[in-house]
Formats: C-alpha cells, sequence, structure tokens
C-alpha cells in the first residue's frame, strides 16, 4: 500500500535536484529593490543564479514545513499495524500522570 498526502498527489518529491529537473513552469513575483538586492548578494556568496538560489532556498524551506507529510509504503501486514496503532486509544504513562498531578511552577502562588 502507498499512503499518499496532499503533497505527494501534486508531485513533490523531498531532496528533488534542482539543477537537473526539466523546468517547465513560471513562477512571478513583485518585491522591493532592497529584497532584490538582498537576494542578489545572497546568491552572488553562494556563486549561484539567483533564480538556483531562490528555487534552492524556497524548496529547502518547503522541505522543513512539510516535513511531516511523506510518501511511504507498507506491505498489507504493515499497513493493519499502522492502522491498529492509529486506532487505539492513546497510551498513558504512570510518569506522565504523576506530572500533570503535580502543581506546575506556573500555577504556585509567589
Amino acid at each position: 500500500m502507498v499512503c499518499l498526502d496532499i503533497v505527494g498527489r501534486y508531485g513533490y518529491i523531498p531532496g528533488m535536484d534542482t539543477q537537473r529537473t526539466n523546468r517547465t513552469e513560471k513562477l512571478d513575483l513583485r518585491l522591493s529593490k532592497s529584497a532584490k538586492q538582498t537576494l542578489q548578494a545572497a546568491a552572488t556568496a553562494a556563486h549561484k543564479s539567483v533564480s538556483e538560489f531562490v528555487l534552492e532556498t524556497a524548496l529547502s524551506e518547503a522541505e522543513e514545513r512539510l516535513a511531516d507529510r511523506r510518501v511511504f509504503t507498507l506491505n498489507d501486514k504493515q499497513w493493519e499495524a499502522f492502522v491498529a496503532a492509529l486506532d487505539a486509544p492513546p497510551r498513558r504513562p504512570p510518569r506522565l500522570e504523576r506530572l500533570f498531578r503535580e502543581t506546575s511552577v506556573f500555577d504556585a502562588e509567589p
């Protein structure tokens, strides 16, 4: 079984090679003169074109924000175990129960 989330349906592949991919899409954006100068300076410092720098930086940030959304493959047995784990009631470890019964430092009176 393959578990796809919205990221998988859009064809996003984490860590995809931005240098060798056939680029057919275009993204336009408006920015201030100082923002453009900052991007140009950063691209120069990284020895990249502005396009390469912006694309790699944006994709890196996107990967970080989407880190909990991945495509993963499970066989039937693994899928059943995964679903069972999701459906199981939450565990309540005794130490955690004890911690929640204690007075918080934020609740203590000065």
